[in-house]
């Protein structure tokens, strides 16, 4: 295997293949013009290719710099995903949050508010996802995620068993006695849970009665229990969720027992920093790593 260059002389590419100037590449990495220059020229003499067309003004790249630069890009991007993965973000960084929209909204935002009351010196920034591919250890302190809590190299605590349930306004329920009268109502569906309409329907004995209802899908429960409070129709919620809704009843009592649920997790392979641990031991009150914790 050829030796790598040393790592310099691919910063100086990647800066000055990415902003086309020598120049331009110097400022950026706190070095001369004629140091960028040098380091270009020996990293070329080391490939044996030229990377760079030199013009009186400009630089452009050549067939070979413009193949190899997505490999350079995406190496200096797994290094330094690498290095927060074990190392953490500046110490001085605010303390990365991410969570669903719908958690943030219902159980996050009471807890956060608190939070700052009590530490106003620690700043936090919160990320939404929505999607597990969102989720992951880059960039995020801590996280909270929807799933079974079988995620490896992450410490994870249970907020709670759930279970689905539908909700709808108070004059909508008025009229939804047992299940079977959902027919002719509107479904809202949000996708991506393992429970979803179907099996709720199949639990409460009427399978297939979707297909005698309309349908409104949406990537978020904000959405659909936003859509239900205006008496658009009837969303499927976890039951923790509408425990945080004054403008939502269950019409039935009836609840399928899911095995996903919300987690509070951080990553297993390096110590939070001391302000990421404050907001970490605020959240996990009230809460253990058996999965007993209340979700309320």
């Amino acid at each position: 295997m050829t030796p790598l260059p040393p790592i310099l002389w691919l910063q100086a590419f990647e800066a000055a293949a990415r902003t086309l100037s020598f120049t331009a590449a110097g400022h950026e990495l706190g070095v001369t013009q004629s140091a960028v220059s040098q380091r270009i020229r020996l990293l070329e003499d080391r490939l044996g290719q030229k990377l760079f067309v030199r013009h009186p003004r400009s630089l452009t790249l050549t067939p070979a710099g413009q193949a190899w630069l997505p490999s350079i890009r995406e190496a200096f991007t797994r290094l330094a995903e690498g290095t927060a993965e074990v190392f953490g973000p500046r110490p001085e960084a605010p303390v990365t949050l991410r969570a669903t929209p719908v958690m943030q909204q219902s159980w996050l935002a009471p807890r956060l508010l608190l939070f700052h009351r009590t530490y106003p010196h620690v700043a936090v920034r919160l990320v939404s996802a929505i999607w597990a591919a969102d989720f992951g250890p880059e960039g995020a302190d801590l996280e909270i995620r929807y799933g079974r809590g079988d995620w490896v190299d992450v410490e994870a605590l249970s907020l709670g068993d759930e279970a689905m349930l539908p909700a709808c306004t108070p004059e909508l329920a008025g009229r939804l006695n047992r299940p079977a009268d959902l027919t002719g109502e509107t479904l809202l569906h949000a996708v991506g849970f393992a429970v979803g309409w179907p099996a709720w329907l199949e639990h409460a004995g009427v399978v297939g009665l979707d297909r005698q209802c309309r349908t409104l899908s949406c990537d978020n429960q904000v959405m659909t229990l936003d859509l239900a409070a205006l008496g658009c129709g009837v969303a499927l919620t976890h039951h923790g969720l509408l425990a945080q809704r004054e403008d939502l009843v269950a019409p039935f009592a009836l609840a399928l027992p899911s095995d996903e649920g919300f987690w509070l997790v951080r990553p297993a392979r390096r110590q939070l920093r001391e302000q990421a641990a404050l907001l970490w031991d605020w959240l996990a009150r009230g809460l253990d790593a058996t999965g007993g914790g209340r979700f309320d």
